[in-house]
C-alpha cells in the first residue's frame, strides 16, 4: 500500500493541473484540455489558461460546449468525437442521476430516452446561429412534457436546464456566447448522437490523473451521477490504490512515480472560480479548515482562488474598470509580509493579460 499525506498529494495535484510551472504552449496543447477548463463567468476561461500559459487564450482548436454536469467547458474540436460518447450515460440509472430534479419528478423517470429525445431535438432545430430563448422554446415543444416545467415569470413551460445542458453536446449544440444576449449554433461537422456510452473508464482515469488520489465518490459527484454507476465501470487494473492520510483512494498506475516525487511548488497564480483545481470534489483535501472552504465554495457567486507555493491561501474578486484595468480585491486567510504581496501583486498583470486590458491593481483585504 502507498500512503501520502495530504500535503504531497496536493503538490502533486497542482502539478499535474500545470499551475506548478507556466507553459509556454498554446492552450489547446496544455494537458488540462484533456479534462476541459469550465466557464464559470465571462473571461474566467480565460483566467484559467493564462495561470498556466503565457501564450494568448485564444486558440481557433478550442471550442465552447456544455460538458461534465451540463457546465460550459472549453475541449478541444478534435476531442468531442470521444468525449460525447464517454459522457453519454452508460444506463437509466446513470441518465436519471444525472438529471436529478424537483422540476421534472416524472421526467427523470426517463433515463437515457430524455436525452436521446432532447438530443435529436437540438439537431433538428439548430442549423445557424440562434439566440438561446428561442432555442430553448422550439426544443420544449419537440419533447414529453414531463420533461419540461411551467414557469410563472414568462408564463410558458419549458424544458429542465439539467437536461437541456446534459444533452446539448450529444445534439451537436456549440456555446457561442453566454449572458443576456448568449447564442447558441450547431458544432461544424458534429460528431453523430451515441446510441451507447463508451469510454468513461477512459474519462474516470483523465479525472483522477489530474484529481487524484481520488475515488468513485468523487468522480461520481464530478459527472453529477452516483457513486454506484462510477464503480460499474472502474478501471481497477489500471489503478493503484493508495492511503492519502488514512483515506483510501486511487492514482492510475502509470502517475504513481510522480505522486511519489512531489514536493509544493513556489509561487503565486490566481485561480478562476470553477478552474480545474476547485473541481475536486474532497474539498478537506484542498482546504482543510471549514471555515475557509465556506469562502471558497459558496452557493452563489464563487470567487477565485488564490494559491500560494501550492496552497489555497486565499480568495479573489475582479472588476473590470473599462478597457483600461481590472482590479483584484484579495482576502487572505493569514497576513502575508510585503515580500509575498509584491509576488501576488506581479501576478495579477497576468490576469490583465487574459481579460486583456493593460493593468491590474490589487487590493488586500
Amino acid at each position: 500500500m502507498v500512503t501520502v499525506d495530504r500535503a504531497q498529494a496536493m503538490a502533486y495535484r497542482v502539478a499535474a493541473l500545470g499551475l506548478a510551472q507556466r507553459s509556454s504552449a498554446r492552450p489547446a496543447d496544455l494537458p488540462i484540455l484533456d479534462l476541459g477548463v469550465q466557464e464559470y463567468t465571462p473571461g474566467s476561461a480565460e483566467v484559467a489558461l493564462a495561470a498556466r500559459t503565457s501564450a494568448a487564450a485564444a486558440d481557433d482548436r478550442l471550442i465552447t460546449v456544455w460538458a461534465a454536469r451540463g457546465a460550459p467547458h472549453r475541449h478541444r474540436r478534435a476531442d468531442l468525437t470521444t468525449l460525447v460518447r464517454q459522457l453519454w450515460p452508460i444506463s437509466d440509472a446513470d441518465a436519471s442521476a444525472r438529471i436529478k430534479s424537483g422540476q421534472i419528478p416524472d421526467g427523470m423517470k426517463l433515463g437515457i430516452e430524455a436525452f436521446r429525445v432532447t438530443a435529436d431535438a437540438f439537431r433538428e432545430v439548430v442549423h445557424d446561429a440562434m439566440p438561446r430563448g428561442e432555442v430553448s422554446t422550439e426544443v420544449s415543444r419537440r419533447v414529453p412534457r414531463s420533461l419540461t416545467y411551467e414557469c410563472r415569470s414568462c408564463e410558458a413551460r419549458h424544458i429542465a436546464g439539467n437536461v437541456w445542458q446534459h444533452s446539448g453536446l450529444a445534439g451537436g449544440i456549440e456555446v457561442q456566447s453566454r449572458g443576456r444576449d448568449a447564442m447558441l449554433g450547431p458544432i461544424p461537422d458534429a460528431p453523430p448522437r451515441p446510441t451507447e456510452s463508451e469510454g468513461l473508464d477512459e474519462l474516470i482515469l483523465t479525472y483522477l490523473r489530474f484529481l487524484g488520489p481520488a475515488g468513485p465518490i468523487e468522480v461520481g459527484k464530478y459527472l453529477g451521477s452516483s457513486t454506484a454507476e462510477m464503480k460499474s465501470v472502474w478501471p481497477a487494473d489500471r489503478l493503484t490504490e493508495v492511503t492519502v492520510d488514512g483515506r483510501k483512494a486511487w492514482i492510475p498506475t502509470d502517475a504513481l512515480t510522480k505522486l511519489k516525487a512531489a514536493s509544493a511548488p513556489s509561487g503565486a497564480r490566481f485561480v478562476p472560480p470553477m478552474d480545474p483545481l476547485l473541481q475536486a470534489r474532497d474539498r478537506d483535501l484542498l482546504v482543510p479548515d471549514r471555515d475557509q472552504q465556506k469562502d471558497v465554495w459558496r452557493t452563489l457567486g464563487n470567487p477565485g482562488a488564490l494559491l500560494l507555493d501550492g496552497e489555497i491561501t486565499g480568495v479573489w474578486r475582479a472588476k473590470i474598470a473599462g478597457r483600461k484595468r481590472v482590479d483584484l480585491t484579495v482576502t487572505t486567510f493569514s497576513s502575508l509580509p510585503s515580500p509575498r504581496r509584491k509576488q501576488i501583486e506581479k501576478e495579477a498583470a497576468e490576469v490583465a493579460r487574459a481579460r486583456e486590458v493593460p493593468e491590474a491593481t490589487v487590493t488586500f483585504e
